[in-house]
């Protein structure tokens, strides 16, 4: 099995955008700036750099975001390559063989302000009732990003997609994103690191939502450094007693986290996307195995 080593020396960003972040005590957190719910810029500084990406290696620099990925690659989907810190390159783990996903601070080198990732992407679904998109996979997070702030801290895993009628919000919004953040403890020698990720779903309240009021983020669950989690999730649209419902249900590790999504008679189509997806600080790794998709339209 081909090995690639990756060296990196991170560059400090001297500018962070800050907002507060408004927690409770309860499972659901609304927060004012954790994440985004579409499509999150970089910070004023790498914004102003974009045209010449910090944290480049050779050879991972691809002309457009489709291309750098590999002949049949283990994993599923049309690759979306922002990232010039790595291709999508895959490793033995065990029995699986994952498709790794890492992106660093910075390195979106293709002439825009957005946040780095290296994502998979499927055809959508339509709007009529039993229509519906499903992904199924399992996951093992390495790192996640670790800025100089919290609400700064964490990378999005995987993230369901879908338009709506009406206008408000960006044009491709996303519907929901889960958000794994970083738990830090102590490695052998007695040094800070991540230990373990707890997970959120990045929700809108209401179609195109976004900051403060628009979005909501819901602490799902924990999931350990290196340890392969099962993960599904299938978004679609159902009739329940002659109303319309809009869905986004995930299982994560055996246990349903599901949620009805706001305004259903808004949404046009259903979309599932994966990979890594943000890093604001230092660098993301995630891997995927076993990935299946399945699309049923009505």
């Amino acid at each position: 099995m081909k090995k690639i080593k990756l060296n990196y020396r991170l560059t400090a960003i001297a500018t962070l955008i800050t907002m507060g972040a408004f927690f409770s005590c309860e499972t659901e957190e609304r927060v004012s700036e954790i994440g985004s719910i579409v499509e999150e810029p970089v910070s004023v500084e790498l914004a102003a750099r974009n045209s010449n990406a910090i944290n480049c290696m050779p050879g991972a620099s691809n002309s457009e975001r489709t291309i750098g990925d590999i002949a049949n690659p283990v994993n599923d989907g049309k690759i979306d390559d922002r990232s010039c810190y790595s291709n999508y390159t895959e490793s033995r783990v065990g029995s699986r063989t994952y498709g790794n996903y890492n992106i660093a601070v910075g390195s979106n080198h293709l002439g825009t302000s957005l946040q780095p990732r290296i994502e998979r992407s499927f055809p959508r679904s339509n709007s009529k009732a039993g229509s519906f998109v499903e992904f199924k996979g399992v996951f093992r997070i390495l790192e996640v990003g670790d800025a100089p702030s919290d609400k700064d801290d964490g990378t999005y895993i995987a993230q369901a997609k879908g338009k709506h009628t009406g206008g408000g919000g960006p044009a491709d919004p996303a519907i929901c994103l889960f958000l794994a953040k970083p738990v830090h403890g102590t490695d052998a020698q007695g040094r800070r690191t991540q230990v373990s990720f707890d997970i959120y779903r990045e929700q809108i309240n209401f179609r195109g939502g976004s900051g403060p009021d628009g979005r909501r983020f819901v602490r799902l669950t924990n999931v350990k450094k290196g340890v392969a989690t099962s993960f599904e999730l299938k978004v679609g649209f159902r009739n329940v007693n002659g109303s319309k419902v809009h869905f986004a249900n995930a299982v994560i590790g055996g246990t349903n986290y599901f949620w009805n999504i706001p305004g259903p008679d808004r949404g046009t189509e259903s979309g599932i996307r994966y990979g890594a997806y943000r890093v604001k600080g230092g660098k993301a790794r995630i891997q995927w195995a076993d990935t299946d998709f399945t699309r049923v339209n009505k």
